[in-house]
């Protein structure tokens, strides 16, 4: 079982994404010692990371994670639907998992997309969400950091949420990660 309170949690992964900025080492146990491990014991990930789908945001990578270490919900632009949600509940309850991390990103397609453009079909969907946390916000990174921060106060609007942070010491916490630097800041 995972023991990890949220505040050991975000240390971790502060650690872990020191050694993947300093090219230190570039991912955890991926063992297939690990793998049985998981297999056999079932998984035991410490942190709930919700991430853009963007290539260039590898989360197990940018905090030095392997198998089981994080369980990872990704969509464009990393808004939250009920898909979302259900999933984030999923492994706040059954997963013991003490943290959620909203993990955004610099130079964001979907962010960009909802601030410049006017998409048709689907992503639509995605960019009508981005568009309600942006508002008319014209700097891309202040635009991004409002998209966490309002992904954040989605997920933290599920009363089952609110039960894991008041009797399971559960913390929801915006971040940013720099495509450029490697470098991810927790606001």
């Amino acid at each position: 079982m995972n023991y990890l309170s949220a505040d050991q949690v975000i240390e971790k992964l502060k650690e872990g994404n020191q050694k993947y900025i300093n090219q230190m080492c570039t991912i955890g146990d991926t063992s297939i010692q690990k793998r049985v491990q998981t297999y056999i014991k079932g998984q035991h990930p410490y942190a709930i990371i919700v991430t853009c789908s963007d290539s260039r945001v590898i989360p197990e990578s940018i905090f030095n994670a392997g198998i089981g270490d994080l369980f990872v919900i990704r969509l464009a632009g990393n808004v939250i639907d009920d898909h979302q949600l259900g999933s984030i509940e999923y492994a706040a309850g059954h997963l013991d998992c003490h943290l959620i991390v909203v993990l955004g990103h610099t130079h964001c397609g979907a962010v960009d997309a909802a601030m410049n453009g006017n998409p048709d079909g689907y992503i639509k969907f995605i960019t009508n969400e981005i568009k309600k946390a942006i508002g008319n916000e014209s700097d891309e990174k202040k635009a991004c950091i409002k998209n966490v921060i309002y992904c954040v106060k989605e997920i933290e609007q599920s009363l089952e949420i609110q039960h894991y942070e008041c009797d399971q010491g559960l913390k929801v916490i915006p971040a940013l990660y720099d495509i450029e630097t490697g470098m991810v800041e927790f606001l």
